[in-house]
């Protein structure tokens, strides 16, 4: 299932073609807001999709509202070995398991927000992606990004660690140059949890300015209770119109 497809991204500048900003993510199905002002802040987005599968992380797994609570929402994938990479994580289909939690996420999803004011327009949208043929939980993050990113009108580039850059052998931050230095980047965008992995002078030292952001994003109306902050993107479409949201995607702080 080809989504993606890896080529050199340049950009004409006075001096002649340049590179600008990119970033590098591991994926994570229907994230909150601060993803996708990361995806939209950049050039080219690289899906960190060749690196160990964490368990208890956030690639599976993210928080909905229900009944005006956070609820944890969690994909079921098949047991895997602690080396196991992200882009061959399966779905678990062992007794049905993954039929059945579609149908159940589905129906809480119309329970909690078939009264937002977005439902007909987003419902949908969630629909096609647990309708993916494969049974790759990347292919389902790959076509939710391919489709959210339309839908918000996000026009950043894609592409997937595992095609183009051969660089596999190198580990952590250097892993991270390389593929910097591969696209030409002169700047990396990091979200502000990676102050403390990465080294700015490093990246300095090899022509990269090193920025974190950080997410500012106001609160929403939610049915008029307390706010949720930090929800899946899912919350956000549900009740934020499209011009609001890409308000929202530019509310954030680079330091």
């Amino acid at each position: 299932m080809e989504l993606f497809r890896f080529e050199q991204v340049c950009f004409r500048g006075k001096g002649g073609w340049i590179m600008k900003t990119i970033a590098i993510m591991q994926p994570y199905l229907f994230p909150y807001i601060g993803y996708f002002q990361l995806i939209n802040e950049v050039d080219r987005f690289v899906v960190y999709d060749d690196v160990a599968f964490i368990k208890g992380g956030w690639i599976n797994r993210n928080y909905i509202q229900v009944n005006g609570r956070p609820h944890l929402f969690t994909v079921p994938v098949s047991k895997v070995s602690l080396e196991t990479k992200i882009n061959r994580i399966r779905m678990s289909t062992e007794n049905n398991n993954l039929d059945f939690w579609k149908s159940k996420f589905l129906k809480k999803i119309r329970l909690s927000y078939s009264k937002s004011r977005n439902f007909s327009e987003v419902m949908p949208i969630i629909e096609r992606v647990l309708e993916t043929d494969s049974s790759l939980l990347i292919d389902w993050i790959n076509v939710s990004f391919s489709l959210i990113n339309e839908y918000l009108g996000i026009s950043t580039e894609i592409a997937l660690s595992s095609e183009g850059f051969s660089n596999q052998n190198l580990k952590s931050e250097e892993r991270i140059l390389d593929i910097c230095r591969i696209q030409n980047a002169k700047r990396y965008v990091n979200p502000i949890g990676g102050v403390e992995l990465y080294d700015s002078e490093e990246f300095r030292k090899n022509g990269i300015e090193l920025r974190f952001i950080r997410n500012l994003s106001r609160e929403y109306d939610q049915f008029g209770g307390d706010f949720i902050p930090n929800l899946s993107i899912i919350d956000v479409m549900m009740f934020c119109g499209k011009e609001e949201i890409l308000k929202m995607l530019g509310e954030f702080k680079l330091e």
